[in-house]
This record gives C-alpha cells, structure tokens and sequence, in this order.
C-alpha cells in the first residue's frame, strides 16, 4: 500500500484526472507506436476500471468507436460503450456483433490480469490464457491489418505465444513502457498487420 501511494504515476494519475495509473502505459506506447488514430474502431478487453477507455476515446473523436468489456461495472465514460460480461460467452459477443453493425475492428486492447495465487506456475498459466483468449478475439474480430496489444508477464510460454502471434500478425515487437514498475514482470506484447485468413500460417518478421 505505502508503495501504491507513493508511486510517481498513481499522483500523477489523480492529478490528470485519470481512472488508472496504467493509462500511462497505453499513452507511451500510443505515443511512440502511433497506434490509435481517428475514426478508429477499438475494443478494450478486461476495461475496468476504464483508464484505456478513458484515454483511446478522445484519440478517435466522433467519428470513432470504443467498446469496452469485462465482468466488472465500469462508470460510465463519454464515447465509450460498455457491455458487461464474458466475453467468451456467446450472449456478450453477440450484444458486440450487434453494436459494430457489422463493422470491422482496427484495436484491440487487452491490459488483463489474472488474480494472483502466490504460486507462479499457475498464476503464468493464467496470464497466457487471457493472452491466448485474447489472440482468439483478435483473429476473429480484427480487420486485415489491424493491431492487438495485449500484456503478457515474463515465463513459461511467453516466447511460444510470441512465435503463435506471428502466425497472425505481419510483425509483434515487446514494449515495456515507463509506467510498468521495474520489478514487475508484466511487458506488452504489440502484434501489427493482422494477416489475411489464407496468409495465415506464415512467418512475419518480428523485431524489438
């Protein structure tokens, strides 16, 4: 807790008037990855408390979209249109289907963790399956060249679900932001140019 209070962009946060001190983790990679841009369609995976949301929906303006999911409430923000539940379940997926109107994604965001066990095989094996649930809705939903950028943590796996992304994804490149604290083990996986159904399967490059 005495951590949490002093942590530079937890102040920093209630100061800029945002919901979540991983806000500033999107903000530096948006910045230096120029991921979103107006008029975009984006879907905030695990959303709550809403600090991505908060922060994607000025960035594509009116003419964009955001939708944000998870089982929690959100409060409501402006431009931002929620829908609690699952999203692995079929009566969540069709409340989006409903509202895209049959639009394609150009975003999707996943900052999802699991709960921490203490025990770090499962709690690994836990994150890799909401990346992996992630990666499944991103294949399923994103438009041909559009962009995932999910988190991962450090461990068994990771580089298999690297190597699984570019089956996907012209190019994924790592980023730990600034906001991540050092000993975090937490980094971001960014994936690129979703590939065309039949051109899946092949290898993009993949830098850092």
């Amino acid at each position: 807790m005495r951590e949490h209070v002093a942590d530079p962009f937890v102040r920093r946060a209630a100061r800029d008037g945002l919901r979540s001190r991983a806000s500033y983790k999107l903000k530096e990679i948006n910045e230096r990855d120029k991921l979103v841009k107006p008029g975009m369609c984006v879907v905030d995976l695990g959303a709550a408390p809403g600090g991505w949301s908060q922060l994607v929906a000025p960035l594509v303006g009116t003419g964009g979209t955001v939708f944000a999911l998870d089982l929690l409430e959100i409060v409501p923000l402006p431009q931002v249109s929620f829908i609690r539940g699952d999203f692995r379940e079929k009566a969540v997926l069709r409340q989006l289907k409903n509202a895209l109107k049959g639009r394609a994604v150009d975003l999707v965001l996943s900052d999802m963790a699991p709960n921490i066990s203490g025990i770090a095989s499962t709690d690994q094996a836990r994150a890799l399956y909401l990346v992996e649930l992630a990666l499944d809705f991103a294949v399923t939903y994103l438009k041909p060249g559009g962009t995932l950028l999910v988190k991962l943590f450090q461990g068994a796996g990771a580089d298999e679900l690297r190597r699984q992304m570019r089956e996907f994804f012209e190019s994924v490149v790592v980023r730990k932001p600034e906001a991540s604290r050092d000993r975090s083990r937490e980094f971001f996986l960014l994936a690129r140019g979703r590939k065309l159904a039949e051109a899946a399967g092949a290898t993009g490059d993949e830098t850092v």
